[in-house]
């Protein structure tokens, strides 16, 4: 089990007036970090990689214990989001990637981010390097099924639950965490009633122009598509984000196609690309212009998931 050194913490209030409670020098509870059981002092300076990892913390109040995030150009611009006025509120801290010297040096205290989305080890932050700095780190449970060591597979919207379930135990809001738990559950269900009686095949373009990048069955688009009455055509394959061949895009005749929106190709953009593509003429989804727009923080981990599968129940139900 992970230990990290004692911090003296004094009570404070979230942003939606949940108490975290006041903790000593003993104060710990332990939670597990994918696979592995970490013990964590209640953060005060923490920093979210990405929107997801906002989210997360906003939604469950806790912005008076977010220092900053980190956000790479391509997301889409946090004025966008429902939690705009949360931003606000805190320090953007660099729009590159997650690295170990912008932890250190803003004196972070915890640090939320997936598994090679975040945490790497190629760019030299993992969850293990940060344990050996005092910093704690959680990671998305989604992105565990494949953590060095601890792997944890769970389905990605499950992922989200559990996330916010484990954030409320680390930060001492666990009926917090429990309530919005309890609102997204009801809300999934809700579309999941409600979806048609079909398995219509649904392919994710993300981008790329000889090979197409795309969502596999370990990321949250694949369950979007499942509870909406979907079947993503590439459930097959275990892992996140992948690219595959046109070719296999083409033998799997999807009839809607899903388009990621964000960076700096627009979403008609990529509409009009698959369009003028010859060899995808031939695909139902092309040929009837089924196309669903999915914001970029509705295909990753966090709550605003559920506003895309609440959008994509809707489409699939008028089709």
């Amino acid at each position: 089990m992970r230990r990290f050194a004692p911090l003296l913490l004094v009570p404070l209030l979230t942003a939606c007036g949940a108490q975290v409670e006041s903790a000593g020098a003993a104060d710990t509870v332990t939670v597990a970090r994918c696979g592995e059981q970490v013990e964590y002092r209640v953060p005060q300076r923490a920093v979210a990689y990405e929107g997801g990892s906002a989210d997360k913390l906003f939604a469950l109040g806790l912005t008076d214990h977010v220092l900053g995030y980190v956000m790479p150009p391509a997301n889409p611009p946090v004025t966008e989001s429902p939690y705009a006025a949360e931003y606000a509120k805190v320090e953007m801290l660099s729009d590159d990637l997650l690295n170990r010297e912008l932890v250190v040096d803003a004196r972070a205290d915890l640090v939320v981010a997936g598994w090679r989305s975040g945490f790497s080890d190629e760019r030299g932050i993992t969850p293990a390097l940060l344990d050996g700095l005092g910093i704690q780190s959680a990671m998305h449970t989604e992105s565990c099924w494949n953590y060095p060591g601890f792997p944890e597979r769970v389905p990605p919207i499950e992922g989200l639950y559990e996330d916010l379930r484990r954030l409320g135990a680390i930060f001492r809001v666990p009926d917090r965490a429990s309530a919005l738990v309890a609102d997204l559950q009801a809300r999934v269900a809700a579309v999941e009633a409600a979806a048609p009686d079909t398995e219509t095949p649904v392919f994710l373009y993300d981008s790329g122009t000889d090979r197409p990048f795309s969502a596999a069955n370990q990321v949250p688009p694949n369950d979007v598509m499942r509870i909406a009455g979907g079947r993503n055509i590439l459930a097959d394959v275990d892992g996140r984000w992948t690219d595959v061949g046109w070719e296999t895009v083409v033998e799997r005749r999807p009839e809607v196609i899903m388009i990621m929106d964000y960076g700096t190709q627009s979403a008609e953009d990529k509409i009009a690309f698959l369009k003028s593509l010859p060899q995808l003429r031939s695909v139902p989804a092309v040929r009837n212009d089924r196309f669903f727009v999915l914001d970029y923080n509705e295909g990753i981990s966090g709550p605003r998931v559920i506003d895309g599968l609440e959008r994509f129940g809707a489409y699939m139900r008028a089709l």
